[in-house]
């Protein structure tokens, strides 16, 4: 489990970032009249991806010999509960708690990756979230 991101790794992890940039994109310079539905798609697709984050805590905890650690667990279920409510919030301050959401995401990351020999994907999860971030603040600020 210690190894750094595989190609397949790294090739589907940014990848993930086309919804987020196209998003970014479509807001500024798609047609008249799309902003609208521009922004709500990016909101919909950070909501995934900060639940996908989390789950990936739960992912870790079972991994762990011994059985899973309850701070995990509880820590997996958070962004989900974050996002959701953003999803409901005008979308402007809904892109804005996923963009926060994002990069608490990453700081959990930051300390619990290296515990479970993961550091060296922490490159790659620092660039994705800073992108996926910015592109959550571009949709701030034009939606």
């Amino acid at each position: 489990m210690g190894s750094a991101p595989s190609r397949t790794a790294l090739a589907l992890g940014y990848a993930g970032l086309l919804p987020f940039v196209g998003g970014a994109v479509w807001l500024a310079a798609g047609p008249a009249g799309q902003q609208a539905l521009a922004a709500q798609a990016l909101a919909a697709y950070a909501a995934t991806i900060v639940s996908f984050l989390g789950g990936i805590h739960w992912g870790l905890a079972f991994a762990v010999p011994g059985g899973p650690s309850t701070g995990r667990l509880a820590w997996g279920v958070v962004p989900s509960l974050l996002a959701w409510p953003a999803l409901l919030l005008p979308v402007s301050a809904g892109l804005a708690l996923l963009a926060c959401t994002l990069v608490l995401c990453y700081a959990v990351d930051h300390r619990a990756y290296p515990r479970h020999g993961l550091g060296a994907w922490l490159p790659m999860r620092r660039a994705l979230s800073t992108v996926a971030t910015l592109s959550c603040a571009v949709g701030v600020a034009l939606a």
